[in-house]
């Protein structure tokens, strides 16, 4: 086989003549491997032309020429080993350095291989570089700031959290119109829940010891405790003074409880493993169900955001999810805290919503540790669980147990104070609905209001058994049980804890609740405090929301599967837009048309009065306003409203039926009443009317007139 060939691989002629010195050198020598390899293929068509150039620079090239064609087998052995030779060497090659290359070349250039291959640059990286795209430059400290910003704001829980406010500040409206001078559904309750916030963050500056004290029903004592006091809300009181900055203050609170229900919601059904849709569906059905509209005057009942957030935090703190299961690598204790804060917090709102809430927890803890422990008992294996987690349960734990007693104490001593404001099994039947009232929505509806007049003119006391949550959840749910993302096994759960939650919602009605509500009533400490069964409704919506939050996430899947498969995909948009419908539908049916009226005026006699004080007339509808005008100094007040009446302040207002007269003077002097303040607008068809006038001068008590009232100094 000639030189020419390919098959001789990388055989050369014999280095004994000239020509074989003057070949150029191999790439292989200063190339990467691969280089070699193409080298070492191709060696057969390099030596070809280099025995073609050597026939034209002499004889000896011809000669070694013709040698190497006439050499035959003994030829082609020498071609073989010339060829492992040049493979070692290029082996060799491939891992020295340029310097060593540089270093092993014959100083007097005498050895033309050597020389050459010496001469031959290494071929690497470098030479590329110049191709390579110029390195971006460093960001400046403004540049990574805003990005970091942008970042924050297009995040999911920025945009829900904007998105709730939004939300929540339309569903409301108009409360944030003349927010300093009207209050929502009525002035009576949302005047003392106004106080309530304006005394505890006026108190705990300047006196926090006197608490539970407060400057209303003078002179009884644990006087905050008498009503749910939303003392979680004391940091929004320490900002501002006076009626109207309380009234702001409230109005203010109520829109952003809204919100933070909404978002509560949204979080419980993300991390239970609902889509964003379907958790949308599940916060706003949670938060403006149809129901609720009949409690816009309770802030301590539609402050209730924190029940379903704190169960957000705490699950995805233990890595668990309704979709995938207990997962130990997503464990969080730093969740677990920030849940357990929550809850402690919710509690503070207020025990009528609170108080479920809490005997929730404990039994889920119960439930969890027994099915851990069973676990573990069936397979043999420790369930991972870890000693940071456990701790972060133990001391949040701890914490809102001790939140929850702290909580509990005064209204302990105002129990054994007034063992008559106790409830009774006759108080909760009065307010427990039948069963019509799950599917009869309040007047305040804007879709079923006027629908249902006559539903709720068969209810006996509608304003807390008007139950509805609404028939698109409804629907929505029903649907949820049959296709859904849950598991059948967690979608029967549910269901079970839907019918449940309303047989207790229903008190006495449910076959006299002699296997729900009364046994709670009797045995658990401080249910029977709790007076209001409908309120239980909030738990029923809530596991509605999650059934249908399912059912809308296995729309959403499906839907993007099927636009995935569409050619063209056109219709995609459309198909993804009609996913919002649930969403769309669950917002309509919870519009309202919840009246705002003007809170009655601040009298001029109330700013300047000094105290302890009593502003007639006194009833539990006007004290309430009284207990409003009251945040301009906080002066003691005889006047005040709440769950019940001290019969202190019946006797008060039994005898000051004839006041002016010394009967009446001598009594309110013995309590310590300094002044007496005498509502000209209020006295139409009273006592007062008559002896509004009349001379005091033989009382030994001066009268004089401010504003639109009459001021009594005793």
């Amino acid at each position: 086989m000639t030189s020419g060939q390919p098959g001789t691989g990388n055989a050369r002629p014999t280095p004994t003549g000239a020509a074989a010195e003057s070949q150029p050198p191999t790439k292989a020598a200063a190339g990467t491997p691969t280089q070699q390899n193409a080298a070492t293929k191709q060696d057969a068509a390099e030596s070809g032309t280099a025995a073609s150039d050597s026939t034209t620079k002499g004889t000896d090239a011809s000669k070694d020429s013709d040698t190497a064609e006439d050499s035959g087998t003994v030829d082609g052995a020498v071609k073989d080993s010339a060829a492992i030779k040049d493979s070692k060497s290029a082996k060799d090659s491939d891992t020295a350095k340029d310097g060593e290359l540089a270093k092993g070349a014959k100083a007097d250039g005498t050895g033309g291989k050597d020389k050459a291959d010496s001469e031959v640059k290494p071929v690497g990286p470098e030479r590329w570089e110049a191709f390579a795209s110029a390195p971006e430059p460093k960001p400046s400290i403004f540049s990574r700031v805003v990005r970091a910003v942008g970042r924050f704001l297009i995040h999911e829980w920025t945009l829900a959290a904007l998105g709730a406010l939004a939300l929540a500040v339309l569903m409301t409206w108009p409360t944030l119109r003349y927010p300093r001078y009207t209050l929502p559904q009525d002035y009576w309750d949302p005047s003392l829940q106004a106080w309530q916030m304006a005394w505890s963050g006026h108190i705990l500056l300047a006196e926090p010891a006197r608490l539970w004290q407060s400057n209303t029903f003078f002179p009884e004592l644990w006087s905050f405790a008498f009503s749910d006091t939303l003392l979680g809300y004391a940091p929004a009181g320490m900002v501002g003074s006076g009626p109207e900055d309380a009234v702001l203050r409230y109005n203010i609170m109520f829109v952003l409880a809204h919100a933070l229900a909404t978002l509560g919601a949204y979080a419980l059904a993300r991390q239970l493993g609902a889509g964003r849709i379907g958790a949308a569906v599940a916060g706003v059905s949670y938060t403006y169900a149809p129901w609720l509209l009949a409690q816009a005057g309770h802030l301590h009942v539609l402050s209730n955001g924190g029940i379903p957030l704190a169960l957000a935090m705490l699950a995805r703190g233990h890595g668990w999810s309704l979709r995938h299961g207990y997962r130990p690598e997503r464990r969080h204790d730093g969740w677990v805290y920030a849940g357990w804060l929550v809850a402690a917090w919710q509690l503070s709102l207020g025990f009528g919503i609170g108080l479920p809430f809490a005997y929730f927890l404990a039994g889920a803890v119960l439930v969890t540790a027994v099915l851990f422990f069973a676990r573990r008992l069936r397979t043999g294996q420790a369930v991972p669980f870890g000693r940071r987690l456990f701790a972060a349960d133990v001391l949040g734990g701890v914490l809102f147990a001790g939140v929850g007693l702290l909580m509990a104490f005064p209204f302990f001593k105002v129990t054994e104070l007034h063992p008559y404001a106790e409830r009774t099994i006759a108080d909760i039947s009065l307010f427990s609905p039948p069963a019509s009232g799950f599917v009869t929505a309040p007047g305040e509806s804007r879709i079923w209001g006027g629908l249902h007049e006559g539903a709720r003119a068969a209810l006996p006391w509608h304003p807390e058994m008007t139950l509805l949550p609404g028939f698109v959840l409804y629907a929505l749910a029903a649907g949820g049980l049959l296709f859904s993302v849950w598991r059948l096994r967690h979608r029967l759960l549910l269901l079970a804890g839907v019918l449940l939650t309303m047989a207790f919602a229903m008190g006495t009605r449910f076959f006299d609740g002699t296997f729900t509500y009364v046994p709670l009533f009797e045995h658990l400490p401080g249910w029977s405090g709790l007076r209001t069964p409908g309120r239980l409704m909030l738990w029923t919506t809530l596991l509605l929301g999650l059934l249908a939050a399912g059912a809308v996430t296995a729309l959403t899947d499906r839907v993007r599967e099927l636009t995935a498969q569409r050619i063209p995909s056109w219709p995609g948009p459309w198909l993804r837009m009609a996913t919002l419908l649930p969403l769309l539908l669950v917002t309509v049916e919870g519009l309202n048309t919840t009246p705002h009226p003007v809170v009655p005026t601040q009298p001029a006699a109330m700013r300047s009065a000094e105290g302890p004080l009593l502003v007639l007339p006194s009833n539990q509808s006007l004290d309430q306003h009284v207990m409003l005008w009251s945040t301009s100094g906080f002066p003691d007040v005889v006047n005040g409203g709440s769950g019940f009446t001290p019969r202190q302040l019946d006797d008060v207002r039994r005898v000051s039926q004839s006041f002016p007269d010394q009967t009446s003077v001598d009594y309110l002097r013995t309590l310590g009443v300094r002044t007496v303040v005498l509502l000209r607008g209020q006295v139409a068809g009273t006592p007062w009317e008559i002896s509004i006038d009349a001379p005091v001068e033989s009382l030994g008590i001066s009268r004089q007139d401010v504003g639109d009232a009459v001021v009594y100094r005793l």
